[in-house]
């Protein structure tokens, strides 16, 4: 693994969120149920699969996890196994880290915390949500008996 100093060499692109991450025959991803929140109709919600994407430039080899924490940052949800990556001089690479069965227990800005080598690398917020529940019908289409079509 790199030392410290070769860390800032490291950049983090993007990040994403979504439901699965699978690779092609051709080596590409495809990403399933990508998400920017997660919106529940209920708490406590377990999830069955939910994948962290990363998306990093530079070059070297490096020791990466990802951990989710809860919205108040005491307690952590779940953590990944330390996982090593490399990225080719001039050349990029994918990170895709899986969490089964996460169990989410209220609502809030959850903390997805990436960390290279042991340290912090970055944070991105994850909304956990409940929408609020509508009167019945409202929301949704309707037609009155003239205007519907025979």
């Amino acid at each position: 693994m790199n030392n410290p100093e070769d860390i800032k060499s490291l950049k983090l692109n993007y990040t994403l969120f979504c439901e699965d991450v699978r690779v092609e025959a051709s080596g590409q991803l495809s990403l399933m149920g990508v998400m920017h929140q997660i919106v529940v109709p209920q708490f406590p919600v377990t999830l069955i699969r939910m994948a962290v994407l990363n998306h990093w430039e530079g070059d070297g080899q490096y020791l990466t996890e990802v951990r989710i924490l809860t919205p108040d940052r005491m307690q952590t949800v779940a953590v990944s196994q330390p996982a090593g990556f490399s990225v080719p001089a001039g050349g990029y690479a994918d990170n895709v880290t899986v969490f089964v069965n996460t169990v989410f227990y209220q609502p809030g800005l959850y903390i997805v915390q990436t960390l290279v080598n042991s340290s912090l690398f970055a944070e991105r917020l994850l909304p956990v949500i409940m929408p609020e529940k509508l009167p019945e019908g409202a929301g949704r289409a309707s037609m009155t008996q003239s205007e519907q079509v025979n």
